[in-house]
């Protein structure tokens, strides 16, 4: 086999591969574990390699977490960590247990460690079911117990999912028992029931978590008490007691109804008339009892001619019950005395004898009632009734009293029994006729609500559609008229609707609180009457908060300018945020993050302040972010910006002399130096920034000594050139006193240094003793002084200067007589070569001559 075939490279690939797994040990740290709570913002501290391992560090896995390669901390990420989601349901008793891989120190061992996800009480419990129904039996004994099937469910851990329960308006009906084994919740009948006196129960189930700060749901339990035949039949008082029946009166003639009642409900409630075995065979032979109705009707045709009184004895009987009884007296009158008739002449509308008035009118003639056949009897009406009999002229007429009210009553039966006197003078009913009038109902009742104002509260951010409440109104009238419609003001929202038939109210948006917290409406009852009537109630609805609003900054970007100077917790700047929500859902609070700036913020003024002196030489620019943080429930919302703050210079720092090194140092210029030739320079440097920092040069000499210097000073440059061409008096050293000035205002800050220039032949080191000494004015910010530049306090110094400036005056009078003798003497041979020019003028000059010839 060949270099670089297949096999070569598998066998290389597979040492590779060994050679890696080798290097990179993966340890498995039992030791090296770290929790977190779920659901923390981005960037929050979740643990540190650096105690355990080298660096550098790298995280191979990091959707949830992100390390510092150079500090081994790591961070959680955008993307939160939910345990109930990265943790199934079956774990939730167990720790919630994320695997990391990382690649660590300096040999890139490959390290697993485990971080732990802490649960937070973050789920509010859950009923599957908003309404929990249950039927108890009336005769249910105290401390009977009922297992409730429907319980909440949390999916937090530990105590955030332990849930208690307890029992909201039971009136201390029942009670709540929780069985910790299940565990089961058991509701408990406390007291006695009796559905006759209440046959349901609308109770509040509510389960509450266990978390620092409980979260709980609430389930409507509805108790329905069911019948059990614990009452018997017992007759009404208006059940009648004596009744006359005329002695021709018909087969299958309605005599009676006997009335029973049964509290109790249902078959239990089912009552069965008969007659009592005591009823004589007569009674039983004239009369029929229907054991439903209760009516008692004759079986025959009546033939009598003597009066009779039979006695009926009715039973009542429930189940499982003693019949209850009660006593019928019915008199028979004799026909004879039926010779006498009641003849009836209508005047409202009838209809098959029986008269319709509408109700509420007035005082009303009905009918024209005539006795035929005894001139000495009377008619009168028995009974309480509104109705009266008016004698005229041999007649009767029969009206209303008062306006009827058919809501009170809507069918009158009118006895009208004729009167005759016996022989003893006693009163004698002889015959009777019932007149039957219907009330005939009209459209004077409007709606009635049941409640004039309801008050309703509901969380925004509903579901759109969501049933709100049911108003309810009746009308006492009836038919049409006391059919009830539902409808809303025009000017209603039309996110609102209410159905017309049943009164359900519900929103067919979503409501924001933020929007509009509160809305009024006005709800009509109108019924199907001619003309309609109806009445108005109002609903108010207040919109409840929810947490739905993270804290907004007024700019996601500050910017702010300040002086360096200014002291300690002074305002930076008014860091503007605001949160539409309400309560502790709208309470914002500031934090500085990701900086170690000297800067806090204020949260009872919303401004950001210094904490220590700020210096713009060390730190001109500071960058930070601002956390924005709401107290929302159950969770809290935040929000970022960025803050730039600039460090404005003030003039504090004055400028610093670079070149010359000191006062002391001192530069040698030769005298033949051109002009305008650099012999040294003035360098400075100012921390300030912009015209803080501009320096300018300047001499601290009166303009006319500047002018007799022969050195001259660029103000901007900081360059000392030579002005003119130095002569011999210019021999010597030379002071310069130069004030170095910055350009800050108000005042500018300085600094001086002296420049010593030694004009010498020589070019050899220059040195002080010692550095000059100003003595002019102390104020040295803007006018030059007018004082000498400085002071030699070395006398021997002096003296040589004296001297050499007598040996300069005595050499420039020799150098002038010298100049002059040479001129006259030019003077006199240019006249006698003019004399003997034209007879030597092709000769070579004397010099040349004896140049170019010899004695030879």
């Amino acid at each position: 086999m060949g270099h670089g075939t297949p096999d070569n490279m598998n066998w290389a690939g597979l040492l590779q591969n060994l050679l890696v797994v080798v290097h990179l040990q993966q340890v498995i740290c039992g030791s090296v574990r770290f929790s977190i709570p779920e659901e923390q913002e981005p960037g929050s501290l979740a643990g540190s390699l650096s105690k355990h391992f080298p660096p550098q560090y790298q995280l191979l896995t990091q959707e949830y977490l992100w390390m510092d390669k150079n500090t081994g901390n790591f961070y959680t990420t955008e993307q939160k960590m939910d345990r109930e989601t990265l943790c199934p349901e079956e774990t939730k008793a167990e720790e919630c247990i994320i695997l990391h891989n990382a690649v660590v120190g300096p040999s890139g061992d490959l390290i697993q460690f485990p971080v732990i996800i802490e649960d937070i009480n973050d789920n509010a419990p859950h009923f599957q079911n908003s309404e929990i129904h249950l039927r108890v039996s009336e005769d249910m004994t105290v401390g009977t117990s009922f297992v409730l099937d429907d319980q909440a469910q949390d999916r937090d851990a530990g105590q955030n999912g332990e849930l208690h329960y307890r029992l909201e308006d039971s009136d201390g009906v029942f009670n709540l028992k929780v069985e910790e084994d299940g565990p089961l919740i058991v509701l408990v009948v406390q007291t006695a029931l009796d559905r006759e006196t209440r046959d349901m129960y609308h109770m509040a189930l509510v389960a509450t978590d266990c978390g620092s700060e409980p979260l709980s749901a609430t389930a409507t339990l509805i108790v329905t008490v069911t019948d059990v035949n614990d009452n018997c039949p017992s007759f009404s008082a208006d059940s009648p007691r004596n009744v006359t029946v005329p002695g021709d009166s018909p087969k299958n003639m309605l005599v009676a109804q006997v009335r029973a009642t049964d509290q109790d409900s249902g078959p239990n409630a089912a009552i069965v008339y008969s007659l009592s075995p005591k009823v004589s065979e007569r009674a039983k032979k004239l009369f029929s009892l229907d054991s439903v109705t209760g009516y008692i009707r004759l079986t025959q045709d009546l033939q009598s001619d003597n009066s009779e009184v039979l006695l009926l004895n009715v039973l009542a009987s429930g189940h499982h019950c003693p019949p209850a009884d009660t006593q019928v007296t019915v008199s028979v009158l004799p026909k004879a005395n039926q010779e006498l008739t009641i003849k009836i002449g209508f005047i409202a509308e009838h209809q098959n004898q029986t008269m319709v008035l509408p109700e509420n009118q007035p005082p009303t003639v009905l009918a024209i009632l005539e006795l035929e056949g005894d001139s000495s009897s009377s008619l009168a009406i028995e009974s309480d009734v509104p109705f009266t009999l008016s004698p005229q002229n041999g007649k009767y007429l029969l009206s209303t009293s008062k306006p009827l009210d058919y809501e009170m009553k809507s069918e009158h039966y009118i006895y009208v029994v004729v009167q005759g006197r016996s022989a003893e003078g006693s009163v004698i009913i002889s015959s009777r006729r019932v007149i039957r009038v219907l009330v005939a109902d009209v459209n004077d009742n409007a709606p009635l609500f049941f409640q004039s104002h309801y008050q309703l509260e509901v969380e925004e951010n509903n579901q759109p559609g969501m049933s709100l409440l049911k108003v309810s109104a009746s009308d006492a009238d009836s038919g049409y008229n006391g059919r009830v419609t539902y409808r809303l003001d025009k000017h209603t929202s039309t996110i609102f609707n209410i159905a017309p038939e049943t009164g359900q109210l519900s929103v067919s948006a979503v409501l924001d609180r933020e929007q509009q917290g509160v809305y009024k409406l006005t709800v009509f009852a109108q019924d199907s009457g001619s003309p309609p009537l109806e009445s108005v109630a109002t609903i108010s609805i207040r919109v409840l908060d929810q947490n739905d609003n993270a804290p907004v900054f007024l700019t996601p970007h500050f910017i702010f300018f300040i002086h360096e100077d200014v002291p300690p917790f002074a305002q930076v700047g008014v860091v503007g945020v605001t949160d539409p929500d309400e309560g502790e859902n709208g309470n914002t609070e500031l934090h500085v993050v990701n900086s170690s700036g000297p800067f806090v913020v204020d949260n009872t003024e919303g401004t950001l302040r210094t904490t220590n002196n700020l210096d713009r030489e060390t730190d001109d620019r500071y960058e930070l972010y601002l956390l924005a943080s709401d107290h929302g429930r159950p969770f809290a919302l935040t929000s970022t910006a960025r803050v730039t703050i600039f460090v404005e210079d003030i003039n504090d720092n004055q400028p610093k002399v670079i070149l010359p090194s000191s006062n002391s140092s001192c530069q040698t210029v030769s005298p033949a130096t051109i002009a305008g030739t650099i012999v040294t320079k003035i360098y400075a440097i100012d921390e300030d920034s912009g015209l803080n920092s501009e320096i300018t040069y300047t001499v601290a000499a009166p303009e006319s000594v500047q002018n007799s210097s022969p050195f001259r000073l660029d103000s901007r440059s900081g360059n000392v050139t030579v002005a003119q061409q130095l002569l011999q008096k210019d021999l010597g050293m030379h002071h310069m006193f130069i004030v170095v000035r910055d350009g800050g205002k108000p005042a500018p800050l300085y600094t001086t240094i002296w420049v010593n220039l030694l004009v010498n032949e020589s070019v050899g080191p220059c040195n002080l003793d010692r550095a000059p000494t100003w003595t002019g004015t102390s104020d040295l910010h803007q006018t030059p002084s007018k004082a000498p530049i400085c002071e030699g306090e070395d006398t021997r110094s002096a003296q040589l200067m004296l001297s050499v400036g007598l040996g300069m005056m005595l050499v420039s009078t020799c150098l002038l007589v010298a100049t002059v003798v040479l001129y006259l003497k030019q003077k006199r041979r240019s006249l006698q070569q003019n004399k003997r020019g034209h007879i030597e003028e092709n000769e070579i000059p004397l010099r040349l001559k004896d140049k170019y010839y010899s004695d030879d």
